[in-house]
């Protein structure tokens, strides 16, 4: 089943956003590129995703419209958060990815592909709403504490 047919695939929109590997499964079934946003490099990607973090988002809206001139303005990409981990293993939040995976949507609307499922403007709208304070959050994220405490 492609993610067209099924509302969490988010398949009627060019530029998706969720959370984690089962999210990525889902938004990146039919999508052309996944861009793995895990700002604190601290959880591998799927297979043949691309590495997204906040210093790199201009660049990644800059390839973002290259693959589109090649797919001929059909380009679909997932932009999957890999969020924290709980205790007991399951996906936690995390504010890092959240505004990271926003600064990149941002930038690849900057470049015209804003064709965007709710979720994915949703993370570009926190971004550019939190963007003077991008690197507080960030540092001082839960994620970010308990990697320095770790």
């Amino acid at each position: 089943m492609s993610s067209e047919s099924t509302p969490a695939g988010q398949g009627d929109y060019r530029v998706r956003f969720d959370w984690g590997v089962a999210g990525a499964a889902v938004v990146g079934q039919d999508a052309d590129a996944v861009i793995w946003v895990d700002q604190l490099g601290e959880v591998a990607g799927p297979a043949g995703s691309v590495a997204g973090q906040l210093e790199r988002a201009q660049e990644l809206g800059d390839w973002a419209l290259a693959q589109q001139e090649l797919a001929g303005g059909r380009f679909r990409i997932a932009i999957v958060g890999a969020g924290g981990a709980h205790a007991d293993g399951s996906l936690r939040f995390a504010v890092e990815d959240l505004l990271a995976a926003g600064a990149i949507i941002e930038a690849i609307a900057d470049r015209g592909i804003d064709h965007q499922s709710p979720e994915a403007a949703a993370a570009a709208a926190a971004y550019r709403g939190l963007s003077s304070a991008t690197r507080h959050l960030i540092s001082a994220s839960v994620s970010a504490r308990e990697s320095r405490e770790g």
